[in-house]
């Protein structure tokens, strides 16, 4: 076989040319960049990190672009959370987890608990009477009328008036955690203020993160990112927000308008409130967290729409009569010509089976019996749907799903039948850190904004213990904001060891009554101890017995006991 040579412009066959030559390297610095690795290692072209190789079969065709947050998200931004409804309204795994972290993260009941800083503020005072017992009665204070403000029957908290607070931070929490931003707009409505109707002319206006955009469409500049307003720091001071969804067709033209709204007043109120969780430095716009497993969860609705349909078809052709003559073969096996349904002796045939057929309609209770012509047999189907491996394969797409959403494996497909009680609650305690690191994170950056647009109206209107000489709100309003958001409790797996841990716990000083309380059950200590006392009281009343757990029994007298606590059963639950 002749051999092949590329010649050059002057005719002459063409060289290889020399590799590259660094200093300092035991071969020059070629193997470690064009050449074998430095230690003899994989391959003609592997790099000191096979994270960098190029030219490897596993790595040469993957090479993804350096993007910028802003730059690789606000493009696509609106396709992916089409995405992510879609996924979420029709596929029930995806429904059931956004459920489960709604309910675990928010609950029924979302409201904050006061703890006004009153070291910041005697420092920052030199008053004296911040002190604890002032903290105490101020916090009670603003509670009850927090508690006014979002329970009122009228819903004047919300400016659609049609959710209390509590559901405004679910649906906000739904936005953030599907969509990526939680986004609202504290109104002042005075106009709703008077006896009967509003206490307060603060609202909360609930906006669809679909709205803000930039003006017109236009791309992302230097201070314009997916709709907000951004100053040489970074920092967001403006947002622009349409003033009708664009899928809104009976307001096409407001949806074509753009209204900017400040980040803050000038004095320090927030205006708007824009929730997400920050993935990367200079990012202004926030991604769900559907984003890293929504194509698995796709393939998972088609395969299992597939098997389903498999099985539809199976069941509906279960069984069929096999004849012993197919009437075109045995025509022409017979030589008959083109009309051979008129063939005297297979026609013969196939109309003594039609005629035994019509007169054989026996029927027993209502049920027909099968009986057959001579030569015919019934075929059953073996319909082995759904395959093998289908519960593998959908357990392993499911675990998939739950490391991406933060949750137990469990909690998404609701099967409980293969784990015990150390493994669910490993799972459970594993999950309810994401859980409350994200509750906290949507308390900070959605629900703290609204209270404290909120607490700077309260304190005009309503009469709060301040000593003489408080500074005003607006310079201390950290302090005087201060709060902890409670939502659902944990719960208990085993009631009776968990709370005989919990005892064991507050004993021995390392947690508190509120802490115990706040965590398992998601209320405020202050409001059991209150309930505690009537219910001692009355039971006193009655001329009943006390209670063990009436504080006033031999099991709250200081009485110890050598006992452990049980250990449940290593089985499945």
């Amino acid at each position: 076989m002749s051999e092949f040579r590329i010649l050059g412009a002057d005719g002459a066959p063409m060289r290889r040319p020399p590799p590259p030559r660094t200093r300092g390297l035991p071969d020059g610095g070629v193997g470690a960049w064009t050449g074998g690795s430095m230690a003899g290692g994989m391959g003609a072209y592997s790099t000191p990190f096979e994270a960098a190789d190029i030219y490897g079969q596993h790595m040469s065709h993957w090479r993804p672009t350096l993007w910028s947050p802003d730059a690789e998200l606000n493009p696509a931004r609106d396709r992916m959370v089409a995405r992510f409804r879609d996924v979420v309204r029709n596929d029930g795994w995806a429904s059931g987890a956004v459920t489960r972290i709604l309910d675990n993260a928010i609950g029924a009941t979302f409201r904050p608990i006061s703890k006004p800083d009153h070291r910041a503020l005697r420092a920052y005072s030199g008053l004296k009477g911040f002190d604890a017992v002032w903290a105490d009665e101020f916090g009670r204070a603003v509670d009850a009328n927090w508690r006014v403000w979002t329970h009122d029957p009228g819903r004047y908290c919300d400016a659609a008036r049609g959710m209390n607070f509590s559901q405004i931070a679910r649906a906000a929490f739904r936005h953030k955690l599907v969509d990526g931003d939680a986004l609202a707009v504290m109104m002042w409505i005075p106009g709703r203020v008077g006896a009967g109707r509003a206490r307060y002319a603060t609202a909360v206006q609930l906006i669809d993160p679909d709205r803000l955009s930039n003006p017109q469409l236009q791309f992302d500049s230097q201070t314009m990112r997916g709709g907000v307003e951004i100053d040489e720091y970074g920092a967001a001071y403006a947002y622009t927000i349409r003033k009708a969804h664009q899928g809104d067709w009976w307001s096409a033209a407001e949806s074509l308008t753009w209204e900017r709204v400040l980040r803050e007043d000038p004095f320090g109120r927030p205006r708007v409130v824009h929730d997400f969780d920050h993935d990367r430095a200079a990012q202004h716009r926030g991604v769900g967290a559907f984003a890293p497993i929504v194509q698995r969860m796709k393939m998972l609705v088609k395969y299992d729409g597939t098997e389903l349909d498999a099985a539809i078809v199976n069941a509906i052709f279960g069984a069929y009569v096999e004849s012993p003559f197919d009437p075109q073969l045995v025509a022409e096996a017979m030589g008959a010509d083109s009309q051979w349904a008129e063939n005297d002796a297979f026609n013969g045939y196939q109309s003594m089976r039609a005629e035994f057929h019509r007169e054989r309609n026996l029927m027993l209770g209502g049920v027909r019996i099968p009986h057959f012509f001579p030569g015919e047999k019934i075929t059953a189907i073996n319909a082995a749907r759904p395959v093998s491996n289908f519960a593998e394969f959908e357990n392993a797409v499911l675990r998939n799903v739950a490391a991406g959403l933060g949750l137990s494996a469990q909690q998404v497909s609701n099967n409980w039948s293969d784990v015990n009680y150390s493994s669910a609650r490993g799972a459970l305690l594993e999950s309810w850190k994401t859980l409350t690191r994200r509750r906290d994170d949507f308390a900070w950056g959605f629900c703290a904004p609204i209270r404290v647009a909120w607490l700077e109206e309260s304190l005009d209107v309503d009469d709060y213990p301040l000593p003489s000489g408080a500074p005003e709100f607006m310079e201390c309003r950290g302090a005087y904001s201060a709060c902890k958001f409670v939502g659902p409790g944990r719960g208990w797996i085993d009631p009776v060891a968990e709370k005989q841990g919990a005892i064991l716990g507050m004993a021995s000083g390392l947690s508190t009554l509120e802490t115990e309380i706040a965590e398992n059950v998601g209320e405020d200590w202050e409001d059991y101890l209150d309930q505690r006392k009537l219910e001692i009281q009355r039971v006193s009343d009655l001329g009943l017995p006390p209670l063990d757990w009436s504080g006033v029994g031999n099991a709250m007298q200081g009485k110890s006991t050598d006992e452990k606590p049980s250990k449940a059963p290593e089985k499945p639950l």
